[in-house]
């Protein structure tokens, strides 16, 4: 079965479910299935808006570090390029895009909020960065769209403390904009009243908005970001995923 699902509602409403059982943790051919169907919705002109849903008890986990910690360079190297590229793709999709936050979404997971334009979280809902518990930098596509869509004392608090916020904290710092515990129909009101903003000028706001941070990752990834000399590890990296895990 394909880990991203594809529903179509009415007016011209597509519907992304992240389907990798059972926390949507993040890997390669996910990731690289992921941008490829934004991608693909992207150039259909008959879609006028698109929300992420998660058919789990979280949105994402973020990595398997079960699987992570035993990582070799490419496959490092292709994991960093998965999260660059697909969430850049996010990021950048010209489209609105609504992300239905039913449970956790931590480090990586959480770029899945943070790269789309409106956000709709239920009260059980936690978001977290915990990279630099599990000793590991962050890539350059979801450390720019950090940088651009958190204000800078939670840029601070999430990225060094690595420990996660409630639901209503994050409506308060403007990570989430609606809390509401039907995430599912309300993001789907959400991106139907987005669909009705004239689409043109709206992907060329958004272009306003973003494109400086669009080109700086992709001028980042160009140079090296996705394929790093030595890879994305370090010597702390192993020992710290296997501390997480326990």
């Amino acid at each position: 079965m394909s880990e991203i699902l594809l529903n179509m509602h009415e007016d011209g409403l597509a519907e992304l479910v992240l389907n990798r059982a059972p926390v949507n943790a993040l890997s390669a051919p996910f990731l690289t299935e992921f941008a490829a169907t934004i991608a693909k919705l992207e150039r259909d002109d008959s879609v006028r808006a698109i929300f992420l849903t998660s058919p789990f008890k979280v949105l994402s986990a973020g990595l398997d570090l079960k699987e992570a910690q035993h990582f070799d360079i490419p496959q490092q190297h292709a994991i960093l390029r998965g999260l660059n590229e697909g969430f850049l793709t996010l990021f950048a999709c010209p489209k609105p895009t609504v992300c239905a936050v039913n449970g956790a979404a931590i480090a990586g997971g959480l770029f899945f909020v943070l790269g789309s334009d409106l956000r709709v979280a239920s009260s059980r809902a936690r978001f977290g960065l915990a990279e630099v518990r599990v000793g590991a930098d962050f890539p350059v596509g979801p450390m720019e769209i950090a940088r651009a869509t958190l204000s800078p004392d939670m840029l601070r608090r999430l990225m060094l403390t690595g420990q996660p916020i409630d639901a209503h904290t994050a409506h308060a710092a403007g990570i989430v904009d609606v809390l509401d515990d039907d995430v599912h129909t309300r993001a789907l009101a959400e991106a139907r009243a987005l669909a009705q903003i004239p689409p043109v000028t709206f992907a060329k706001v958004k272009q306003q908005i973003r494109g400086a941070t669009i080109a700086l990752i992709e001028k980042e990834t160009v140079a090296g970001g996705n394929a790093p000399e030595g890879g994305w590890f370090n010597a702390e990296t192993r020992g710290a995923m296997q501390a997480m895990i326990g």
